[in-house]
């Protein structure tokens, strides 16, 4: 296979894009000129459509990275004398934790560790236990060991208690189906750069209108209070500060592709077919997920490194990205472990390719296999 002069991203973003997003960028736009103000609504308006989200919500974007949405959307809805249960199985339901604690917000957790998501019976648990919990807040999918969490069951048991969800919907929003119709939340946060293919710089969330209504004066912060965010966008279609506009242009550009596949469907089929080549592959050279099967999301797939003495994951990446890829280390995971990703402008030709280089690199660090030391292994049934 021909390398590419830039290495595939098998990560969970930023990720590889096409040359007709990278060609949207080319474009110079004024950020309080009425095509830009249009772009804006345009791609507002389609996010919307895509979670059906366009009679109860508004599509509130903010400058920066998803984690910059997730703050945002945490201190805009949830009121400074609220409290929030936060599901934890990995690195950004603890970031959740962090941000409000930052927020000095009153927040307990709910930590299930690195190979479980966290169950509706717990769930309802801890809100028939604490009736001062006003808000729960989960990831949809957990990439730290790419793990899915059942969302559709914890917003049914929040609800069902009166209380009101957030849901990260980072690295699953554009790929897994998300109906807000059906779903009782309050807001589902993502960014540009994960399963719509755009580049990273700026996050959104997909607010209930009546729910954001009320939220005047919430926000710690200025820059990140999506409340005046929308009512500014809404009284004059422009951002309050200036936008990212390349970025914007770009992902309009994504959105057309995104549409073009079929939309959630058919980069769902993608992505899936990816990760099925990828966990065959991989288990043929004896590697072992992280995650039981019924667990694996097809976004990003975490596996125990090899348990052989020799394996050294730095020379190991640097091997891989010689031949063309760049995977992921472990991220905050009880055991040595690496993730390689699904999603990006990857098809079976670059799964297949990276699947070679992983067995190249093997080659070169002479190790016979990647069957990780048996200690390594959940004992538990998970």
């Amino acid at each position: 296979m021909q390398l590419p002069r830039e290495p595939y991203l098998l990560t969970p973003g930023p990720l590889t894009t096409s040359l007709a997003t990278k060609q949207a960028m080319l474009r110079d736009w004024g950020s309080w000129d009425d095509d830009f103000n249009a772009l804006t609504a345009g791609v507002c308006q389609r996010l919307l459509q895509v979670a059906h989200a366009e009679e109860r919500c508004v599509c509130v974007p903010l400058q920066g990275s998803g984690t910059y949405a997730v703050e945002a959307t945490l201190a805009t809805l949830v009121p400074r004398t609220g409290k929030a249960l936060v599901l934890m199985n990995g690195a950004y339901g603890q970031r959740m934790a962090k941000i409000m604690h930052y927020l000095e917000r009153s927040c307990v957790t709910l930590n299930t560790g690195d190979y479980r998501p966290p169950t509706p019976a717990q769930v309802d648990e801890i809100l028939s236990a604490d009736p001062d919990i006003s808000h729960v807040a989960v990831v949809h999918c957990e990439t730290s060991s790419g793990i899915l969490n059942p969302v559709e069951a914890i917003a049914a048991v929040t609800a069902r208690h009166g209380r009101r969800l957030i849901i990260d919907a980072m690295s699953a929003f554009g790929a897994l189906p998300l109906d807000m119709r059906e779903l009782p939340c309050d807001a589902v946060v993502a960014s540009t750069n994960k399963c719509f293919e755009g580049v990273p710089g700026f996050g959104f969330a997909l607010i209930d209108r009546t729910a954001l209504e009320g939220c005047a004066g919430h926000s710690h912060s200025l820059s990140l209070d999506l409340y005046d965010q929308w009512a500014y966008m809404a009284r004059t279609g422009q951002w309050r500060f200036t936008p990212p506009t390349h970025v914007v242009a770009a992902f309009a550009q994504a959105l057309d592709q995104h549409a073009a596949e079929g939309g959630v469907g058919g980069r769902l089929a993608r992505y899936t077919a990816n990760r099925d080549l990828l966990v065959a592959g991989m288990q043929a050279m004896g590697f072992r997920t992280l995650l039981a099967e019924r667990w694996l999301s097809p976004i990003i797939v975490t596996f125990h490194s090899p348990g052989d003495p020799r394996f050294d994951f730095h020379a190991f990446y640097r091997l891989i990205k010689d031949r063309g890829f760049i995977i992921y280390p472990g991220k905050l995971t009880a055991v040595e472990s690496f993730r390689i990703g699904c999603i990006g402008q990857l098809f079976a030709e670059q799964m297949q390719g990276v699947l070679t280089a992983v067995r190249e690199a093997l080659d070169a660090m002479g190790i016979a296999d990647g069957a990780p030391r048996p200690e390594d292994l959940d004992p538990g049934d998970f």
